[in-house]
C-alpha cells in the first residue's frame, strides 16, 4: 500500500478526529498496529495558525512518518497556503476535508458541505495539488457519499478528484445528511473503487475484525479507517491485523499492559496540552477504556472530579491495580462495545 510515493505499514488507518487524534493518541495506535494516522483538522484560516490550539494540532514532534495533516476551507488559494504552511512543519502528506458533517463546520461551507458544491470542491483539490506537487507531496481527500439521500455524487467527484490529481480517497459510507445515524452502507465505496484507479478507503461503522474482512470484500477498498472503535481500544489495529493473517482472534490484553499503555498515554497527554487542559481532556479518553470494565462508571465518575494531573495519574494507575488483583485480562469486546452508535460523543470525526 502506497500513498503515491510514500509506503505505508498497512492498509489500518487511523480516522482524523477533532479533539482525539492529537500527536498523543496517533503515536499509540501507531505504536499498536495502524499504518497510517491523519491529523486533527487544521484551518485553512491564515489568522488562527499561531493560535494555541492549532499549535498544537499541527504538532508532530517525534511522531514517527508518513505525517499526514488534514486541512479544512472553502477558498481554494487559502486551502493551497495552508497546505504548503503544514508542509514546512513537517506534514509528508496533506488530506483535504470533505467529509467532516459537524455544523460548525458545515454552515461555513466547508466539509462535507463543500460536496454540494462541485466546481468549488474540484477547485480546491486542483489548487492543493499544484501546491504540493513541486514539493514531491502527495494530496489525498476524505468525502461522504454525499449531501443527502437524494444527492449521493461520490462517484462523480472521485472521477473528477483523481482527474486533478488527488492520489488516495477515503469515503464514509454516509452522507451528511446522516451524521452518524443509521447503518454505514458500502455499495457506494464500492461504486467509488470501481470508478478510480487510485487506492480508495472504506470508513464507517468498523469496529470488529470480522467487520473489517467483511468490508474490504464488499467494497474492494484497498484499506479500512477506523475511528470511534478505537477510543479507549487502541490495540483494536493489532487484533485486526493478526485476524486478516492468521484467521485467528487474539486473545484480549492484560491488565497491565492496559495499564502501561494508559499511564504512557497521560503522560504523553499531558506534555502536549499542560497541567489545566491536559487533566480535563485527559478524561474522555480514560472513561473510553473504563467503559465496559468492572466499576467503570463510578470510576469516571470520580475522575471528573480530579483537578490535578498527578492525582489523576495516581487515581488510573490505583484503578488498574485493583482491577489486575481481580483479573488478569480485559473482558473479550464485544461487537456492542465498539459499536459507534453507542458512543456518540461531543468530539466529530471528520
Amino acid at each position: 500500500m502506497h500513498i503515491g510515493h510514500i509506503p505505508l505499514a498497512n492498509r489500518l488507518f487511523v480516522a482524523p478526529m477533532a479533539g482525539v487524534t492529537d500527536r498523543p493518541f496517533r503515536q499509540l495506535c501507531k505504536a499498536l498496529g495502524a499504518g497510517y494516522a491523519v491529523s486533527e483538522m487544521v484551518t485553512s484560516r491564515k489568522d488562527l495558525w499561531n493560535s494555541l490550539k492549532t499549535s498544537r494540532r499541527a504538532n508532530h514532534e517525534g511522531e514517527p512518518g508518513p505525517i499526514a495533516v488534514q486541512i479544512a476551507g472553502t477558498d481554494a488559494a487559502m486551502m493551497a497556503e495552508a497546505a504548503l504552511y503544514n508542509v514546512d512543519r513537517g506534514a509528508e502528506i496533506i488530506d483535504i476535508n470533505m467529509g467532516c458533517p459537524a455544523k460548525k463546520v458545515c454552515n461555513k461551507w466547508a466539509g462535507s458541505a463543500l460536496m454540494q458544491n462541485e466546481a468549488l470542491a474540484i477547485e480546491i483539490a486542483q489548487a492543493v495539488v499544484e501546491a504540493c506537487g513541486p514539493r514531491n507531496v502527495p494530496v489525498t481527500l476524505k468525502m461522504r457519499t454525499g449531501w443527502s439521500q437524494d444527492h449521493k455524487n461520490a462517484v462523480q467527484l472521485a472521477r473528477a478528484f483523481e482527474g486533478v490529481g488527488i492520489q488516495m480517497l477515503t469515503v464514509h459510507g454516509r452522507t451528511r445528511e446522516q451524521g452518524y445515524k443509521g447503518h454505514a452502507e458500502y455499495d457506494t465505496i464500492a461504486a467509488v473503487k470501481a470508478a478510480v484507479g487510485v487506492p480508495v478507503v472504506a470508513n464507517g461503522d468498523i469496529t470488529s475484525p470480522e467487520k473489517v474482512k467483511a468490508v474490504l470484500a464488499a467494497t474492494g477498498a484497498d484499506a479500512v479507517m477506523i475511528g470511534r472503535a478505537a477510543q479507549g481500544r487502541p490495540w483494536i489495529f493489532r487484533e485486526i491485523g493478526h485476524y486478516l493473517a492468521t484467521g485467528e482472534h487474539l486473545a484480549p490484553p492484560l491488565v497491565a499492559e492496559v495499564r502501561r499503555l494508559l499511564l504512557d498515554h497521560l503522560q504523553d497527554h499531558y506534555g502536549l496540552y499542560g497541567e489545566l487542559t491536559g487533566v480535563r481532556s485527559a478524561r474522555k479518553h480514560i472513561a473510553w477504556y473504563v467503559r465496559a470494565l468492572p466499576g467503570g462508571e463510578d470510576f469516571r465518575q470520580h475522575i471528573n472530579t480530579i483537578e490535578d494531573c498527578a492525582a489523576q495519574w495516581q487515581a488510573v494507575a490505583d484503578y488498574f491495580d485493583a482491577l489486575g488483583a481481580a483479573m488478569d485480562r480485559l473482558p473479550a469486546a464485544s461487537d456492542a462495545d465498539a459499536d459507534p452508535r453507542e458512543r456518540m460523543h461531543e468530539q466529530e470525526a471528520h
